[in-house]
């Protein structure tokens, strides 16, 4: 399609230079990877006229135009070719791109290009277009029986992929899962994601933009009914969605189970962990930046939790600032006044750090009501709690670390998300080394044991062993 713009050159006055060329905001447009069939973000550029003078642009068009993967918008206008444009003197104008990458067929990045022409005064400049497709496998509203995903290519889910009862899905090491908005993965059955610390499986929102690199609430998340048992997460990340793992339901009857080792959770509009009357066992897991709670254990349960670092900074998000817990514990749960009252026959956290950011102090809140059973232990832990917070009772709390001398210090929760322990944390070599010898290596594989002293948390920071 080709739109002419016509105008009265009498009173025109334009820069007749042949030397004339106008700015550009970059050189080359650029699109991280898009999946192949699907339209893309869309990237925009920025056209200058830098002269005093009025600048008529002959043509604006896309090199391959009719066979091109890219679509333009200029000055407002859909069509891969424009022509005769005028910008005032000092003026500028945008242009909007978007990409459809056709298949490939196979599980291997492919780059597609074009070029934006553009024509001035008989001067020619081009502007480059280039985006990294990737072809996938689609699951749309997909009820799954006995099924393996693989990593032969990533998997693109729309709607939700239901695991049946009865039904296992099985999950390979470095397959890559990608989940459109609103969707999830909802498990009636079982899953059992077992990644390798080399080959990890990763869950995400299918925006693959940096802008949205951490962008939470991009998807559902992973919903384990009440009744599905013996799941298992292993070297798995789930990210930037609004619960990344919810264990449990109100609505069925049972509880569900799950064990997790080796797990990121991270960047969730409301919780990273989510779980009612359910069974967790936590080994080497990061669960951070939450918009309400990184985990809430509610309505009993039975849960453990070790060498995990609980570290809620959420920031960015929302105007409002967090003054929910990072870890919530309880024993009830009140909806429409309606209440649910489960046993917590155990919640047990051993060499974990649970912090954050909360406007009041406060990363730990414990509520019970007396009519079930309210059982908790907290051991070789690093709580950031209020002043009020009580730790003076040895059946609930041994050997913690808490108030200023009790800073874990990572390195960047803020802006790179690094959890990472600074070399002088108080974490650092802290850890009971009874519990870290059931989980010699930490969340990346490394050995605990390989200078002084294992450190509290997921995360074990190496260095040269002192000399005594």
């Amino acid at each position: 399609m080709t739109l002419g713009y016509l105008f009265s050159c009498e009173d025109e006055k334009y820069l007749s230079s042949a030397d004339v060329k106008l700015r550009f905001s970059v050189d080359t447009v650029m699109f991280d990877t898009v999946f192949t069939t699907i339209g893309s973000t869309t990237q925009h550029l920025k056209i200058y006229n830098p002269y005093n003078q009025k600048v008529l642009i002959s043509s604006i068009k896309l090199a391959k135009n009719g066979t091109s993967n890219f679509r333009l918008n200029v000055n407002g206008v859909s069509s891969n070719e424009v022509k005769n444009l005028e910008i005032a003197p000092f003026d500028s104008m945008y242009i909007f791109v978007e990409v459809t990458i056709d298949p490939s067929g196979q599980n291997l990045p492919l780059v597609v290009k074009d070029s934006i022409e553009f024509v001035t005064n008989s001067n020619r400049q081009d502007v480059d277009l280039v985006a990294w497709g990737q072809d996938f496998k689609l699951i749309r509203r997909e009820i799954l029986k006995n099924t393996t995903w693989t990593n032969e290519k990533p998997y693109l889910v729309y709607n939700y992929a239901y695991v049946d009862s009865n039904a296992t899905l099985t999950i390979q090491p470095g397959t890559k899962i990608y989940f459109h908005k609103y969707a999830g993965l909802y498990v009636k059955g079982k899953v059992l994601a077992k990644g390798t610390v080399e080959n990890p499986i990763f869950m995400y929102g299918d925006r693959l933009e940096d802008v949205y690199s951490d962008v939470p609430d991009q998807w559902n998340g992973v919903l384990l009914y009440s009744g599905s048992k013996n799941n298992e997460f292993a070297n798995v990340e789930i990210k930037n969605a609004y619960i990344g793992l919810q264990v449990g339901n109100i609505e069925n009857d049972g509880f569900s189970t799950v064990k997790l080792n080796n797990v990121k959770i991270q960047n969730m509009a409301y919780a990273g962990i989510f779980a009612m009357k359910s069974d967790i066992q936590a080994n080497n897991c990061l669960i951070t930046n939450c918009g309400f709670y990184a985990v809430a254990l509610l309505v009993g349960g039975n849960y453990e939790f070790n060498h995990s670092t609980i570290a809620n900074y959420w920031g960015g998000y929302s105007l409002k600032a967090r003054t929910s817990p990072s870890l919530q514990i309880q024993n009830y749960l009140i909806i429409k006044d309606k209440k649910y009252i489960g046993d917590l026959t155990k919640a047990n956290f051993g060499n974990c750090i649970i912090t954050g950011n909360a406007i009041n102090g406060n990363e730990v809140l414990l509520s019970k009501k007396n009519e079930a059973l309210f059982n908790y232990k907290f051991d070789r832990c690093i709580l950031q709690v209020a002043d009020t917070f009580k730790t003076n009772s040895p059946e609930h709390f041994v050997n913690i670390l808490r108030g200023k001398d009790a800073d874990p210090k990572f390195i960047d929760p803020y802006k790179k998300f690094n959890f990472e322990l600074d070399t002088l944390s108080s974490a650092k070599d802290a850890a009971n080394k009874t519990i870290s010898k059931l989980y010699p290596t930490d969340l990346k594989g490394r050995d605990r044991f390989l200078d002084n002293g294992p450190d509290i948390g997921a995360l074990e920071r190496q260095e040269k062993k002192s000399k005594k």
